[in-house]
């Protein structure tokens, strides 16, 4: 095991299911480890919003001078960008070590490959002399490996439907999953402004300090600016973060609800705040990249976020052509995605990608053939994003738009080579 890649290799071939529930593997071997957090951990569960969330509160306790480590997943083109830390992707082999020592104390424990690699990514925050530790919760939440630890404040983003398969039919059972992060006497911050009743009796019946949107906190704003307000703290005249798009203001209320609760362990300053929101990086975000065409990536991957996508699109105006370059895991829910997607594209690429879970591009072309209304579209399948991505692009004109969206892989799959700066053909 000399690289990343052996070990990644490794943890794919040492259990026989792909995704597999359950803390029992990871708590086993969390103990072996001595895997333990001397920091405050701020744990993030939700549908979606999830990765702009740990984004805004790492971005925020950076411009406060704090040393932030964070965890996410997936990644879009390189393992490593699951951890950060202090604001910087880390190294190959910085995670080296960190894989030995969970394999050295698995023993004859079989870790499924998002079990080896999150405890691995944890035992590395866990040695950075960290002021704050921020963890993505991958699926669910109650039986997440992340959950193993006990976080000093929990977020839960917008709930909606996704992994029903795991986590339940409805929003309720999913909301119930969610609410698994959540401790008793420590702060949890509901970002969504419905939330299943599931995560609010869940919390009263731990005994959490539930923050909840519209109750202990809330925002407004008007089209230059917004203001927040939380259990006895304002923030007027904000700048709208630098994520685009519609649901970052909901995102970011939750974030400065999640920083006012642990203010006593981990102050932030109001221009730390204004700062953090105004430097924000996160791609694969309604990430518009400028050039010509215009390129727009966004990993929206269920209807709720395929949703705000078509909601944004619609408001950067007016283009000719949208080109969109889809592709996606077969458990989806596609047709409602397909149908609010449909009004604003006019010619689709559907994509084939690298893993198992996926959909094939013909299968997606089907089921958009089965419910597509309009005479003036036109549909064509390839073998991987990056071909279905230059094929829009030899089919656009200067003034169009390029859409790519659906799964981590579809983005990732056009960002391997770094973001493509497009530059419009010469009449």
């Amino acid at each position: 095991m000399d690289t990343l890649q052996d070990w990644l290799a490794h943890c794919e071939r040492l259990h026989p299911k792909t995704i597999e529930l359950g803390l029992e593997r990871s708590r086993t071997v969390a103990q072996a480890m001595g895997l333990a957090f001397t920091c405050p951990v701020i744990t993030v569960a939700g549908t979606n919003g999830k990765g702009s969330t740990c984004a805004m509160l790492e971005a925020i306790a950076l411009q406060a001078g704090y040393r932030t480590g964070v965890y996410t997943s997936p990644h879009l083109v390189h393992f490593e960008e699951r951890c950060r830390i202090h604001g910087e992707i880390v190294k190959a082999d910085a995670l080296l070590p960190h894989f030995a020592k969970v394999e050295a104390a698995r023993g004859a424990v079989s870790l499924s490959y998002f079990e080896f690699t999150t405890l691995a990514i944890m035992s590395l925050m866990a040695a950075s002399n960290l002021d704050v530790a921020i963890l993505e919760v991958g699926l669910g939440g109650r039986l997440d490996t992340t959950n193993i630890i006990d976080a000093d404040c929990a977020v839960i983003t917008s709930i909606d439907l996704d992994h029903m398969e795991f986590l339940g039919p409805d929003r309720e059972s999913i909301g119930r999953e969610k609410a698994g992060i959540l401790r008793a006497g420590r702060p949890a911050i509901v970002g969504d402004p419905v939330p299943p009743q599931s995560i609010i009796d869940y919390a009263a019946q731990i005994g959490a300090d539930t923050w909840l949107l519209g109750r202990d906190f809330n925002f407004s704003g008007d089209k230059l600016q917004w203001n927040w307000a939380g259990r006895g703290r304002r923030y007027a005249g904000l700048a709208y973060p630098a994520l685009r798009g519609a649901n970052q203001l909901i995102n970011a209320a939750g974030v400065l609800a999640a920083l006012e609760s642990l203010r006593d362990k981990l102050p932030v300053n109001a221009q730390a705040v204004r700062n953090g929101l105004a430097m924000v990086e996160l791609p694969g975000r309604f990430q518009i990249v400028p050039g010509q065409p215009t390129l727009v990536l966004d990993v929206a991957h269920n209807p709720h976020s395929v949703a705000a996508l078509a909601a944004n699109l619609d408001a950067m105006g007016f283009y000719p052509t949208t080109h969109a370059v889809f592709g996606a895991m077969a458990d989806k829910d596609l047709a409602p995605m397909l149908r609010k997607m449909g009004p604003l594209v006019d010619r689709w690429y559907f994509t084939d990608l690298d893993t198992p879970r996926a959909d094939t591009a013909a299968n997606l072309k089907a089921k958009w053939e089965a419910q597509e209304t309009r005479r003036d579209v036109a549909a064509s399948t390839h073998a991987a994003p990056m071909e279905a991505f230059r094929a829009a692009v030899a089919a656009a004109d200067p003034a169009d738009r390029i859409v790519v969206f659906g799964s981590f892989y579809t983005v990732g799959g056009v960002l391997q080579d770094g973001v493509p700066r497009l530059h419009a053909k010469h009449v």
